[in-house]
Parts: structure tokens; sequence; C-alpha cells
């Protein structure tokens, strides 16, 4: 996956039509997280800064390519865009591929960036239709993927555009390649001792993850609500925390084949339990052990806690992906908070550390200690994927360094 980056490219006089990830969160039309939008500023920023231009595509949210949408609009993206870069962002139409987009992206001199509207709300987009691709195509001199967090999809700006632009240069952004470098490249071989984190709903999601990354790592700690379908393969009693009964085969052979590969697989031994799933309501209480009946476990214990961090903090390359508990909410958020802490703490002793995307990246900009770990994904699905050794036909496609 050495791929050629766009620093590589001379792009003096010439448009570079980069495909972003500005599916950020919205909340009723204001962007409540910028940080994808930011992410992307230091690859448009190299084109312009050598005298190119830049046409940026992105989707935002689940628009069906039925039209304009406008819970679904761009426009508040391009004006914060405009305010990092410090210039004003052209937002030609609300089509991006009518006439006054096409006009907007081939007029673009040196210097000048512009904006497309939403790519889903063309029906081209998710299935990828060659007319559509060939369009776009045509609007600028090379291509360049800057989109981890869509990277595993094939969507029409992710690969046919990208294949209707063969012979110019198709190469990868600055974040894209960060990705690659920490997702990739540093997991290959991993410095030992090796700690994967896994937390969140359910087991289902994370089984490629765990298979792929059991036999290089030395532990596996297991928190969130997965760990109860793990503990109820153990023959423990789990009150009515949520199990995902027909994954309680595959947490058994997981439990074997760590034993197997000697590697540590590390479970709750205590946790934080209520009455009810909710924030405030319901009886809360600590349990040593086995759950009483009518409890659900929504957060590591105290001793949890203590052992999860000790081996995180002495670890010296650590993934983290799902958090430990209901961390949003504050009685059910020490295990992720501790977790947390001691990423920031293995980082500063010298360790690797990555996050995974999604509420990962969540708790560790709650917690502040996303700029104290070594690399926060901005992919979620994209970076679980990565993390579980799948091939990604949209990165293949781009030329080689």
């Amino acid at each position: 996956m050495s791929k050629k980056s766009v620093a590589n490219v001379n792009v003096a006089g010439l448009r570079a039509l980069i495909r972003v990830d500005f599916n950020v969160p919205m909340d009723n039309g204001t962007i409540s997280d910028d940080r994808r939008i930011r992410e992307a500023v230091p690859t448009i920023k190299s084109v312009l800064d050598r005298g190119g231009s830049v046409v940026l595509l992105s989707h935002l949210g689940r628009p069906e390519g039925k039209g304009f949408e406008a819970e679904f609009t761009l426009a508040p993206v391009a004006k914060r865009l405009g305010e990092l870069l410090g210039k004003t962002v052209i937002f030609p139409s609300q089509d991006c591929t009518d006439a006054a987009a096409a006009a907007a992206a081939k007029a673009a001199k040196p210097g000048d960036v512009v904006l497309l509207e939403n790519v889903r709300f063309a029906k081209g987009e998710k299935k990828g239709e060659a007319e559509y691709a060939a369009g776009l195509a045509t609007y600028a001199d090379l291509y360049v993927n800057d989109a981890f967090g869509t990277a595993h999809r094939e969507d029409g700006s992710m690969f046919a555009v990208p294949m209707a632009m063969a012979g110019k240069p198709r190469v990868a952004g600055m974040l894209l390649l960060k990705e690659l470098e920490f997702l990739h490249v540093r997991l290959a071989k991993p410095v030992s001792p090796f700690t994967v984190i896994l937390g969140g709903a359910k087991v289902s999601d994370k089984i490629g993850l765990v298979n792929f990354l059991l036999p290089k790592a030395d532990h596996i700690i297991i928190g969130g609500a997965m760990a109860y379908t793990f503990l109820a393969a153990r023959g423990k009693r789990i009150g009515s925390s949520r199990v995902e009964t027909s994954f309680l085969e595959a947490a058994k052979k997981i439990i074997a084949e760590a034993e197997k590969a000697k590697c540590d697989l590390h479970l709750p031994s205590d946790h934080v339990c209520s009455t009810a799933f909710s924030a405030m309501g319901g009886e809360i209480k600590n349990f040593d052990g086995d759950i009483g009946d009518g409890y659900m476990g929504l957060d590591i214990g105290p001793k949890t806690q203590l052992a999860y961090g000790r081996i995180i903090a002495a670890s010296k390359t650590v993934v983290w992906n799902g958090p430990m508990g209901v961390f949003e909410w504050p009685l059910f958020a020490a295990g992720t908070r501790i977790v947390a802490e001691s990423m920031a703490q293995a980082t500063k002793l010298g360790a690797t550390t990555i996050v995974g995307g999604g509420d990962s990246a969540a708790a560790a900009e709650q917690f502040g200690i996303a700029s104290l770990v070594s690399h926060v994904s901005t992919g979620g699905g994209a970076s679980l994927e990565m993390l579980a050794g799948k091939p990604f036909t949209t990165v293949d496609l781009l030329d080689n360094a």
C-alpha cells in the first residue's frame, strides 16, 4: 500500500479533483464537530501553495440519490472550510453534475477552491454509473483520494471516477497516507507488547478484527457490552446485561484461539451495573464477579479499570476500538476515561497508540486525549475494516510510490 503522494506531483497550473470526507455531524444545520474538515486542510493547502486549484467532492449523510435535500447540503461545510483556509470557497449549485458545477470546476484558477454539492444527491454516486463518473472526470487534471472514512466503499466518486481518469495522476492525499501508515504499515509488525482494546456493543462487529490481530497481539482487552457475550460463554452470570446469543460459540472459539496463540485475553472482573438503561434512572450497584438478576453491566468496575490501565500503560503498541461502557453518561464513563488516559500515558512513554474511529474517537475528544495519542482515525467502518486486514480497491487503484 505504498502510494504516491499528492506532495510528489507538480500541481502548478493544474486542477486537482480531491475526494474528501466532509461527512461531519450536524445539529440543526450547524456543524457540531469539524475535525474531518480540519484534517483535510493540509492536502488542500499543499495544492494551493504550489500553484494549483482544488475541486472538492464529498458526501454528507445518507440521501438516496433523488436530488437536493436541504438537511444534507454541504453549504455549512463550505462556510467552515472558508474560515479555516482564510478565503472564499466557491459553492456553485445544488447539483454536483449540472452546468453550473461543471463551469465552476473548469474555470477554477490557481488558488481557487471549489466545493461541489453532496455527491449522494446524484443517483449515479451509489451505483457508480459510468456516465456520471465520466462527467466528473472532466473537471480536473488529477485525482486525489483523501477520504479515508469512505475508502471501504466503491461509490462512484471513490472508484468509478478515478477509473475514468486513467492516464491522469491518481494519488493519495496526506490524511489518507497518514491513515495507511498507522492502520496498515505500523501494524504489519507491531512492537511488543502489543495490546488490542475492544469495546462497544457487538461481538459480531469485531470478529474480523479479532481474528486478524489475535496472532500478533500479546494482550486483548475486552470491555463494553460485548464483554458480556464472552463472560456468558465462560459460564458467568451476567444478570440482564446485553448478550449476543448467536455469537456465544464464536466467543468460545476466540477464547480458545487466544490460549493457543499465547495471547492474554482479558475480561472484566467487576462491573458498574444498573437496573435500568438510563443516565440517571434505576438502582446502581457494583458487582465483583457474577452480576445479580435484574442488573445490567454499563461500565467496567474499579478493579478492572486499574488492571486494564496498567496493561495499556506498559504496552509499546496499542490499538483501541470501542468504549468500555456508556461513556456519554457520567455515571458510566470512568472505564472509558481510564483507558483514554492510559493511552496518553503509554504514548508519553514512547508507545505507538492508535484510536479507531467512531465512538472511540468521540471518547478521545471528550476526555481530552485526542492530541496526546499517536493517531486518531477519521474512519469508522473504514478503520475497522483496515484493522481487520481487508483489501481496499479504492486505494489499490492509486498510483504506486
